[in-house]
């Protein structure tokens, strides 16, 4: 048991500091960005080409200087990325002191959080992770996944968003609620990249409803 709890956080509006300049904090920021985060704040006397374009165009803060106690201060998410181990410790420190999610360069000690490797298809999110103890595996992990969720299954995601806001609004019986958005969860991926016109799929998918679910419809409705 390695005693992580996964979990999806919301980002926008947060406060996410990287302390650090080199690729692995180019790593992370990019993949705050990704995730929607708009308060990315990086302390690090150099950064990296990559992280300087992010910082001219406005997507990410950067103060040019070494690391003080007070960059931990009201951060959401806490990430130190520099290439001292001794001062990672300490960022990390004040950080929990400050109450905020850790993340190290090197989490040996299991008392922060992890970065998953991640696949994006629009909405639809897979995140995988071997807890730290072999980051390659994860990436194979990760290889493997893109090649069976293409990028049919973003659009694919979001008409089932779509049909959802509908029958939460058209269909008042919670068990066909439930029947509906199963029965077109098993019909994804989805081929056609048009949307999808709501209320013939509802009937197109009341019409494939198991016949057991039926004649219990229909005992209920005749009793």
């Amino acid at each position: 048991m390695n005693g992580y709890y996964p979990v999806m956080l919301q980002l926008r509006g947060e406060r996410c500091v990287i302390i650090g300049g080199g690729r692995i904090a180019e790593r992370k920021a990019l993949g705050l960005l990704e995730a929607g985060a708009d308060t990315v704040i990086l302390v690090s006397p150099k950064i990296t080409s990559r992280l300087e374009e992010l910082a001219s165009c406005g997507s990410l803060r950067w103060h040019c200087r070494t690391y003080e106690p007070e960059d931990a201060l009201e951060a959401r998410l806490l990430f130190a990325a520099t290439d001292d181990s001794g001062l990672n410790r300490r960022i990390a420190d004040d950080g929990r002191r400050a109450g905020a999610l850790v993340n190290t360069v090197d989490e040996s000690e299991g008392r922060g959080f992890l970065n998953p490797s991640v696949i994006r298809r629009g909405d639809l999110l897979i995140a995988v992770s071997a807890t730290g103890a072999s980051p390659a595996l994860s990436a194979r992990l990760k290889r493997e996944l893109e090649g069976h969720y293409g990028e049919e299954y973003g659009y694919s995601v979001e008409q089932l968003r779509r049909l959802r806001e509908y029958v939460k609004a058209a269909v008042s019986e919670p068990g066909e609620r439930e029947m509906l958005l199963r029965l077109a969860a098993e019909e994804v991926p989805f081929g056609d990249r048009t949307n999808i016109e709501l209320k013939a799929w509802v009937e197109r998918l009341r019409a494939k409803r198991p016949l057991d679910g039926r004649r219990e419809e229909d005992n209920n409705g005749s009793s």
